[in-house]
């Protein structure tokens, strides 16, 4: 290497170094100029005639006061006693004068203010003030027999040229090395977020006091570190995300990120002006596939089987396209079931071929009251020492999933018909919210889990979300939604402050997904399957429980038929409930507690099971509302 590539390598370095220190020196010198600029608009020359007027004043104060304190002390000497004329006289006129001096002084103290030496004038009294005193004890410390004591006078000298270098070094402007792989949006976003355009147009928008490090491009965007003086703090930094956006001339629509930073006096400003998700194919399904892609890290993010998940978005959001490979993964092996709730049918209609499906209010109810006598089930047969059951093809985990939660808190709301002598009436359609809410406090030990999804992720009288149901939900994934407060009722009350900021997400198809306390609020690019995709799956076991299990087995595996025998069934085989409140009127029970005694059944399935038969002429009432078997099958 030659002189003259080791000179440009020694500049390159130089420079590099400079620049890195710059913006360590900017607040400084942003400070010096605005305090300089400050004491120069001060100096008009009002003020000017104002400090001289203010210090004649205080010179004639001090005379008359140093006049009346000899007078004062003049009058002690001629007379003895304390009480004479002279001397009383003497003590009120050198108090009137010191009063009179104290006045002079203070009006003197508040021109000069009004009316300040310039900054360059204060620094070099300050450093005179330092460097006399400095010199003299490097004189007084030296000794004829040695050399010169240098360090008080070398510490002076040093402190004046940190402060000529911290002057130089701030007013440098460093150069901007911007990534060639930027876009044109992110260089112009870069030069703003730079220091030397920062610090001069900060105070503009209320930032004064804020240096931001030149931004870095990631694969999620721009990052930038901002260092924060004693007048903020990230929370307060972060309420000016208005003013951030203004200054950086940004996109309104650009996702921009304000964080708490390394220590406590620094923040983080995160552009997302790309994806690390940005390539990457996430459409259609097959096992084992990720739910969806980090934005910010790229990783995969699964979604594992067996946990209890909240899933929010508002209406066009993306929410059933990104739910639907977690439903294709849980009913996929043989040891896995799902069921799927949709009162508005829309989405269930397309896993008939693999789901239990429930749409109407009485077959909403069905199934809940087959699931909670399930869990009782195989809640006793928990072993010691587990805490939950074994999954197996006889006993599957089943994924209970409600496809619109507020809709299924209304259906259990409706309003119940009475029973009368000739009509049974309706059954006690709140035990569907009891049923769930039993099932999310207490399923999970028997591998019966509850994904609750909804549009209105809210909790008022008209909300989607039961608070029972809520407060047992581990997994918590939202799209884009509303408002800041339903992302505070999906995510938590420190959503906000956290950055769980769901209200803020594009639309369709990116999500944030809480679970646990080490979780991230980074977006998350969710994968897209569509109702042909769920219709073209292979057909799966449906589950569907047995009213008398066998030793063997616990499930069924086809679906009921949909009208009732008209005959009693048969004694062997597995029955519905329909077939056991058939049996029970064949075995002689003839009220409705009758059949609910002997069958054990739910008495609000009992009813709407006598309510079916009766219409088919399966069963039928005599005079006195005894039931009977119908008149074919008598």
């Amino acid at each position: 290497m030659d002189w003259k590539q080791a000179w440009s390598t020694t500049t390159d370095t130089t420079n590099t170094a400079l620049d890195a220190l710059a913006p360590m020196c900017t607040p400084f010198t942003a400070w010096w100029d605005r305090e300089a600029e400050r004491r120069a608009q001060l100096r008009t020359p009002e003020n000017l005639k104002a400090l001289m007027a203010a210090q004649r004043e205080h010179n004639s104060a001090r005379s008359i006061a140093v006049m009346a304190r000899n007078q004062c002390s003049a009058a002690r000497k001629a007379s003895s006693n304390p009480l004479s004329g002279p001397r009383r006289a003497a003590r009120t006129a050198n108090k009137a004068a010191r009063q009179h001096h104290s006045q002079a002084r203070a009006g003197l103290k508040a021109a000069r203010k009004d009316y300040p030496a310039t900054l360059a004038a204060r620094a070099v009294q300050t450093h005179v003030a330092h460097t006399v005193p400095g010199g003299l004890a490097s004189w007084l410390m030296s000794e004829a027999t040695h050399a010169l004591t240098l360090w008080p006078a070398s510490l002076s000298a040093g402190l004046i040229g940190l402060n000529l270098a911290a002057l130089w070094l701030g007013r440098r402007q460093p150069s901007v090395r911007l990534d060639d792989g930027m876009s044109a949006e992110e260089q112009r976003l870069a030069s703003r977020l730079d220091p030397s355009f920062w610090v001069p147009n900060a105070d503009a928008r209320g930032l004064s006091g804020t240096v931001p490090t030149p931004a870095k491009l990631t694969p999620a965007g721009l990052v930038s570190h901002v260092r924060l003086d004693g007048r903020w703090t990230p929370k307060t930094f972060r309420a000016k995300a208005d003013e951030i956006r203004a200054l950086l001339g940004a996109r309104t629509d650009l996702r921009m990120e304000i964080t708490s930073g390394s220590h406590g006096d620094r923040a983080t400003i995160t552009l997302r002006t790309r994806s690390a998700a940005d390539g990457i194919d996430l459409s259609g399904w097959k096992p084992g596939d990720p739910w969806g892609v980090d934005t910010v890290t790229g990783e995969s993010v699964m979604v594992p089987l067996g946990r209890r998940m909240l899933i929010a978005g508002t209406s066009g959001s993306g929410k059933s396209w990104s739910t639907r490979a977690l439903l294709a993964e849980a009913s996929e092996a043989p040891d896995h079931r799902l069921v799927v709730i949709d009162p508005k049918r829309v989405e269930a209609i397309n896993w008939e071929h693999r789901a239990r499906t429930a749409i109407t209010i009485d077959e909403v109810l069905e199934v809940t009251d087959e699931l909670v006598v399930e869990m009782h089930e195989r809640l006793a047969l928990v072993p010691r020492g587990r805490d939950t059951i074994e999954i197996s093809d006889e006993r599957p985990r089943i994924t209970v999933f409600v496809d619109e939660g507020a809709e299924v808190i209304t259906m259990a709301r409706k309003k119940r018909a009475k029973g009368s002598d000739g009509e049974p009436g309706d059954p006690d359609w709140s035990q569907i919210m009891e049923n769930l809410g039993t099932l999310a406090r207490m399923a999970r030990a028997a591998e019966i889990i509850l994904i609750w999804a909804t549009q209105k992720p809210t909790m008022d009288a008209k909300g989607g979300i039961d608070p029972q149901i809520s407060a047992q939900i581990t997994y918590r994934a939202a799209l884009a939604l509303s408002t800041s407060g339903e992302s505070r009722v999906v995510f938590g009350e420190d959503a906000t402050e956290k950055g769980w900021h769901a209200h803020e997400l594009p639309m369709p198809g990116v999500a944030m997904l809480r679970s646990g306390p080490k979780a991230k609020p980074h977006p998350i690019h969710t994968r897209a399957f569509s109702p042909t995709d769920v219709i073209a799956l292979p057909e799966r076991p449906i589950w569907q429980r047995a009213s008398s299990r066998p030793a063997a087995s616990t499930l069924r595996l086809v679906k009921e038929p949909a009208a009732a025998t008209a005959s009693a069934p048969a004694s062997t085989g597995a029955q519905t409930n329909r077939d056991r409140v058939l049996r029970a009127v064949h075995d002689g029970a003839r009220t409705l507690r009758d059949i609910t005694d002997r069958t054990g059944i739910n008495k609000g399935t009992v009813s709407r099971e006598i309510k079916t038969l009766t219409t088919t002429g399966a069963l039928r009432k005599s005079d006195d509302g005894m039931l009977l078997p119908g008149r074919e099958a008598a």
